[in-house]
């Protein structure tokens, strides 16, 4: 079930009425409708893999109990290790085991041995990297003895499965998210009216940002031999706003749907486009993922503490990691080498921290050196885009290199051109609104709050109307795959 979908506009309400008029008196039976109502909105996927989700729930739930009750350290990190091996098990058998197949036999073929070893026709789980990374820092937490672990069962699965942010994040830390199934949750009719807005925000994100933008990447990707250097790099364009619209667009609806329940997640992203530095833009990109590998991987590696090549080591770990994480593909490695790569000058310069306020905070327009700053870096984002985005390196380098032909300086001809010109226009009208509300939550949270009320329903009304009007061709959720 997708979030902009039929399915899931007639299931929102009817799980919402539920839990608000039927279950409400009682904290346990609101649990109980949440774990339920989760296990149908990813059942109605692939109910198969509902199993794999209670499994891990299972896992990690009896680690946590029985981490509370050992002291001996090395039972204690065996018990650990169990969750971690099993969760990371999982998880490399279902996304990386024909990509390690596919790579051996290569090795094998390069020193001219023939070998043939069985490849499976897997069916890659939804979200099975958000929530297997979920249940492990649970563990993580409960072994630092960072969290006391819980001994409801009903309220781990709640936490484990919480529909609004199963499949694609944010990932919750338990420490943030658990203790609010513990605590009994009233309705607030203004926080409610907050989620909604920001359902809406995100709705205009993937359906006229994001999916309008994929049908013209799709176009150019799939077929960048047949375009000029000036259309490829409309294509990279149209792909960095496709994955930004559709991410933190998905993450805002997940935020917004949560709140009408009474939960409050962590932010997700940040403006990221309107970074100065790389640096920047990894706190405001997929926040959730960044601090994960932050706090479970960078900062116990050594993070940046001690020599300069250790920093730049741990630099490299982090963001090649980040990088596997998001598909089975050497692109994606070479997406977060890049940035590995984008970031050690600043590390190397401590200008690493340089930049950790929103820009020009308090003025309607940047300096020109910030604007210089945003366009440096938002090029170099989109430049890494086109690995991440390429079916192979190969096709990556084939793409940069055409890009770069001198066809570059030319007038883009594809079909569909004026179509596309609407989008730009809309992409241009989405940069401004968030501009103006980069420094909130998300972009429309102020937007109108204070008008009169014909007023704000005119704008609400003008924001669904834009949304169901110019909505581009349904696309699935890209993070869906990871």
């Amino acid at each position: 079930m997708i979030f902009n979908s039929l399915d899931f506009a007639i299931f929102l309400p009817v799980v919402f009425l539920l839990y608000w008029f039927v279950t409400n008196s009682n904290l346990k039976l609101q649990n109980i409708l949440i774990v339920i109502s989760s296990y149908v909105f990813y059942g109605w996927w692939n109910w198969r893999f509902l199993s794999m989700i209670f499994f891990s729930t299972v896992l990690d739930y009896t680690v946590g109990v029985k981490l509370l009750k050992e002291e001996n350290e090395t039972k204690r990190k065996a018990l650990l290790l169990i969750s971690i091996i099993v969760n990371l098990g999982f998880l490399g058998f279902f996304k990386y085991y024909n990509f390690f197949v596919e790579n051996f036999v290569a090795v094998f073929s390069f020193f001219g041995r023939t070998i043939s070893p069985a490849s499976l026709n897997i069916i890659l789980p939804v979200g099975i990297s958000f929530y297997t990374f979920q249940t492990m820092s649970y563990s993580i937490d409960v072994y630092r003895r960072d969290l006391v672990p819980t001994k409801d069962f009903i309220a781990f699965s709640a936490y484990v499965s919480f529909f609004p942010q199963l499949v694609a994040g944010p990932i919750e830390r338990a420490t943030n998210l658990l203790p609010q199934f513990y605590r009994k949750r009233t309705f607030v009719y203004a926080q409610a009216v907050d989620g909604m807005r920001q359902i809406l925000w995100g709705l205009f994100k993937k359906i006229v940002i994001a999916d309008n933008c994929a049908e013209f990447a799709n176009l150019f990707f799939n077929n960048s031999e047949s375009y000029s250097g000036s259309a490829l790099v409309l294509g990279a364009l149209f792909f960095a706003f496709q994955i930004y619209g559709d991410f933190s667009g998905y993450s805002d609806i997940a935020i917004g749907v949560s709140r009408l329940f009474g939960f409050n997640l962590m932010r997700n992203f940040n403006f990221p486009y309107f970074s100065r530095d790389i640096a920047e833009f990894w706190r405001r990109w997929h926040i959730s993922l960044s601090t994960w590998f932050r706090d479970y991987l960078y900062i116990p590696l050594g993070g940046s503490r001690g020599r300069l090549l250790s920093k730049i080591r741990n630099t490299f770990i982090i963001f090649l990691v980040s990088g596997f994480w998001h598909g089975a593909n050497w692109t994606f490695v070479a997406w977060g080498a890049l940035h590995a790569v984008y970031f050690v000058p600043l590390l190397v310069t401590n200008n690493n921290r340089k930049n950790v306020d929103i820009v020009a905070k308090g003025r309607h327009l940047p300096t020109l050196v910030d604007f210089l700053s945003i366009l440096l870096t938002f090029s170099l984002t989109v430049f890494a885009w086109i690995f991440f985005r390429a079916e192979s390196i190969g096709h990556a380098f084939a793409y940069i290199g055409r890009m770069f032909s001198p066809t570059l300086f030319s007038i883009p001809e594809y079909s569909g051109r004026r179509r596309s010109f609407v989008t730009i226009l809309l992409v241009f009208i989405f940069v401004a609104v968030e501009w103006i509300g980069r420094q909130d939550q998300y972009a429309i949270e102020k937007l109108g709050v204070k008008w009169k009320r014909p007023l704000r329903y005119m704008l609400y009304f003008s924001l669904i109307t834009v949304t169901f009007w110019f909505g581009g061709e349904t696309q699935q959720f890209i993070y869906f795959q990871f």
